[in-house]
């Protein structure tokens, strides 16, 4: 299940992405020659033919000549992709990309960036009226707190636990039951148990999902003064609901709030790789990701919202970067046309984002490598057999 939404979100990102520079393009008199769900090989594609005037329907990879846009089915359910004419340069009809002007070509490859930002920002308003969940005070007088994990420390008595990021802790007991803690609400409570229980086995009773769990174990007398004597982080969370015209407004902030946040992070990290500094924050891939899905699907739909609208903002990010092979790096091409007064050689561009692009795939790679090792996947899979 975990698989199927994470192929459902990342397709959905994709695919509102592609569909922003679809509109875009057709709304400027540029020709899309296929707009694509999932990527090839086709599986069937429909389009109307200019001279019946009537839908038609072409089976698997067969090349379709028409004038007008083919919609295709394809087989890998990984978001979905728009062939624009004239995007590579190969063509300077009337009704082709290369034809047009900087600011049409500009606001094409925009598009998508633009779509993403404004799918996260309807995610949130959803999320916002549902009710979205905020870290509040101990001492705040609000309904429905909750005290929930929002780190768990490597190798610590948590860990060996099987807490996780996002469970709600609810009930907590020693081993013989003479201190309890029940309904807990506040962090506070939680911490003053454990603090009583240094050196003891502990049951805690949490709650992830659907599914109340009881796990045992016994927090430490000694550890370092930054992680506790469980190796846990907690927090006060309630899920604060705003009437519909606020939630608009609220998400829209948090929009930006993310988008400044994450721009932040991805220059601190590009800093540290040129200086050679350890990063703070760690970098996931295609891997990653699948797993803190498991982890927020786990949470509830409403979490799922929150993460797939944070994926958007990234994906908008990272396409704005002005690096060959991205949206960002063609626009740059576009501002360099305009101030040299003429077209850059599409045979040099053309280089750039292929070595671009490669280096992307290169990248990708690398991640996804450090993901197998951190997650442990290989071992995984060497256990079915």
């Amino acid at each position: 299940m975990t698989i199927i939404i994470f192929i459902v979100v990342l397709g959905v990102l994709i695919f509102v992405h592609e569909l922003g520079h679809y509109l875009v393009a057709i709304r400027n008199g540029i020709k899309a020659d296929e707009f694509g769900f999932g990527f090839p090989p086709r599986i069937f594609g429909v389009y109307k033919n200019e001279k019946s005037g009537k839908y038609e329907f072409v089976w698997g990879s067969k090349e379709i000549k028409s004038k007008n846009t083919v919609f295709s089915l394809n087989f890998i359910p990984l978001g979905g992709f728009v062939k624009i004419k004239g995007e590579d340069g190969e063509s300077r009809d009337a009704d082709s990309f290369a034809s047009k002007s900087a600011w049409v070509r500009v606001k094409v490859l925009i598009a998508g960036v633009t779509m993403n930002f404004l799918f996260a920002w309807l995610l949130l308003a959803i999320v916002f009226s549902q009710g979205v969940p905020r870290a509040v005070e101990d001492d705040s007088v609000v309904n429905n707190a909750k005290v929930q994990i929002s780190e768990v420390v490597k190798d610590s008595p948590a860990e060996k636990m099987g807490l996780t990021i996002g469970d709600t802790i609810v009930d907590a007991k020693n081993d013989n039951g003479t201190e309890q803690q029940l309904n807990i609400r506040k962090v506070k409570e939680l911490q003053t148990f454990i603090n009583k229980n240094k050196g003891k086995e502990i049951s805690l009773v949490v709650k992830r999902g659907d599914k109340m769990l009881e796990l045992k174990g016994i927090p430490r007398l000694n550890y370092p003064d930054n992680q506790g004597s469980l190796g846990v982080g907690l927090t006060r969370t309630s899920l604060v609901t705003y009437k519909w015209y606020e939630a608009i407004g609220g998400s829209l902030l948090a929009v930006f709030d993310l988008t400044k946040l994450i721009i932040v992070t991805l220059f601190s990290i590009l800093g540290n790789l040129i200086i050679g500094a350890k990063q703070s924050v760690d970098v996931a891939g295609p891997i990653g990701i699948a797993f803190m899905t498991k982890q927020v699907v786990a949470l509830g739909w409403v979490y799922l919202l929150q993460f797939t609208a944070m994926l958007s903002i990234n994906l908008a990010i990272i396409n704005a970067f002005p690096f060959p092979a991205l949206d960002g790096g063609r626009i740059l091409f576009i501002l360099i046309e305009k101030i040299k007064g003429s077209p850059v050689s599409q045979k040099v561009e053309q280089i750039f984002h292929t070595v671009g692009f490669s280096l992307l795939i290169v990248l990708m790679i690398f991640v996804t490598f450090r993901d197998f090792i951190h997650f442990q996947i290989i071992s995984k899979i060497i256990g079915l057999f």
